[in-house]
């Protein structure tokens, strides 16, 4: 298995968006390797959205995403409030929600749903992110079900036990409105990332998983799309006309 380990990687991660459909995705996801991206120095920027929420979970959301990005200066934490389960019905207003996150944010690596994951919420979500970032990175993850939609993913992070458990007491120990569903259980989260460590042949034995869609490999030198990005500053993929806007420093909301 060819591995591209973190020094031809994170250094070129400077910013990272998280788009999670509901309050704990982005956790139960890629928890982990958001943990572990963020131990190097300095952090990259975090970008994270939730789009579905209510008073309650809006409050966990928060809470989770501030644990998680604790150590990270420059961040902006959204938690929206569309309706649980109705986001392929109220489409238009997610879609310019998507077309403001690309006027707002530049990232170098964005984590999204599974275009193939059974639930509605989910699939609309990882299709606007194609639909909106032509030009990027896009690690799309995974999330146990009912539904029994896992697939062969193609992209593995291998993670320690520490991380490991550092995500699902996150997760445990935030999302209490959530307890006494049966996919909300520390052997779930703890059975993924073991069977994904065990396919990915990870020495401390876990592992999340992605897929990876589109990556180009620049073996003999930058590649044509990376000249672009940095030439314009790491704008690429804004329309034309727009304008690039300064968040503040450990802004939520």
């Amino acid at each position: 298995m060819i591995a591209l380990g973190p020094g031809t990687i994170a250094p070129s991660v400077r910013r990272v968006l998280c788009l999670g459909a509901h309050c704990d995705d982005i956790e139960v996801g890629c928890g982990g390797t958001i943990l572990d991206l963020l131990r190097r120095r300095p952090a990259p920027a975090v970008t994270w959205i939730v789009f579905t929420s209510d008073a309650r979970r809006r409050a966990e959301a928060l809470a989770s995403a501030r644990k998680i990005l604790r150590d990270v200066e420059k961040k902006e934490i959204v938690i929206k409030n569309f309706r649980d389960g109705f986001l392929p019905y109220t489409g238009e207003p997610v879609k310019r929600f998507f077309e403001d996150i690309k006027r707002r944010v530049t990232p170098d690596l964005i984590f999204t749903h599974h275009r193939e994951d059974r639930h509605q919420d989910h699939r609309l979500i990882s299709e606007l992110t194609w639909n909106t970032f032509r030009d990027h990175w896009i690690l799309e993850y995974e999330i146990p079900k009912f539904d029994g939609d896992f697939g062969s993913p193609n992209v593995f992070v291998h993670l320690d036990d520490a991380t490991c458990r550092r995500k699902v007491r996150t997760i445990l120990d935030t999302f209490a409105s959530q307890r006494g569903k049966r996919w909300f259980a520390e052997d779930v989260f703890r059975s993924v990332l073991r069977l994904r460590g065990l396919e990915s042949n990870a020495p401390d034995a876990y592992a999340e998983a992605f897929y990876c869609r589109k990556l180009v490999l620049a073996l003999g030198g930058p590649s044509p799309i990376a000249d672009r990005r940095l030439r314009s500053g790491g704008r690429s993929g804004r329309r034309a006309g727009t304008r690039r806007v300064r968040r503040t420093p450990g802004r939520d909301a």
